[in-house]
């Protein structure tokens, strides 16, 4: 109990130096052997300190370089999918950047997708990356059907998934959402750079069109203290 309450205790303490800027954004922060002397307790007890807070994204652990304080900023995007590309954190709004990562072919996730009706085929599978000021922000993995064309790589570079249908023609009738927090995708540990078992808020969907051969599937992914999805 005595550990757990040291623990806590500089867990906390580190906190709140981040939160009002003793240590600042970038900073490095003393060695853990430092800290220890500085706090007069064991590296054990502020090794399980620092590693809370890297787990809650206050801090960054880079081997051979140190222990980093971690940029907070959480942008907010429209729960919805009739939306454009504009993103806001405070005004003015920022315009983000889409990359395609990937574009395969596959099966859909059995798990991932364990609430939906999908194809059993393989499908067009689509990964792309949004950034806002070089910060990647949304990890999205999209599936569509053949009937959408190979361009529809070039269209996804400039477009949301809602404006590609729209700019089609393409009119959908509903859509079903689910919005869980779990923990990142190996695709999404490698683009955020984020280690094992970090929280990230994730969004699977389906766009269902009036036109039975029309088939949209997708999941959203990014770490929980960058987004937050907005709905009215």
């Amino acid at each position: 109990m005595i550990a757990k309450r040291l623990h806590e205790k500089i867990r906390h303490e580190i906190t709140r130096r981040v939160a009002e800027q003793e240590y600042a954004v970038g900073e490095r922060l003393p060695s853990i052997c430092e800290l220890a002397d500085s706090f007069g307790v064991s590296v054990t007890t502020v090794g399980r300190a620092i590693e809370d807070l890297r787990s809650t994204g206050i801090v960054d652990c880079v081997p051979g370089r140190g222990i980093f304080v971690r940029e907070q900023r959480r942008f907010i995007l429209d729960f919805g999918f009739s939306l454009t590309r504009s993103v806001g954190r405070q005004p003015p709004v920022i315009e983000p950047q889409t990359t395609i990562v990937s574009v395969t072919r596959e099966e859909l996730s059995s798990f991932v997708f364990r609430e939906f009706d999908v194809p059993i085929e393989p499908i067009c599978c689509v990964r792309t990356l949004t950034s806002i000021a070089t910060m990647p922000i949304v990890f999205d993995t999209l599936y569509v059907s053949q009937c959408f064309g190979d361009d529809i790589v070039d269209e996804l570079d400039r477009k949301s998934v809602g404006e590609l249908l729209h700019d089609r023609g393409i009119s959908v009738e509903s859509s079903r959402l689910l919005l869980q927090a779990r923990p990142a995708s190996d695709e999404a540990k490698a683009v955020f750079s984020i280690p094992e078992g970090f929280p990230t808020l994730q969004r699977v969907y389906q766009l269902i069109a009036e036109d039975p051969v029309v088939s949209v599937f997708g999941v959203s992914e990014s770490p929980f203290d960058r987004l937050a999805w907005r709905t009215e």
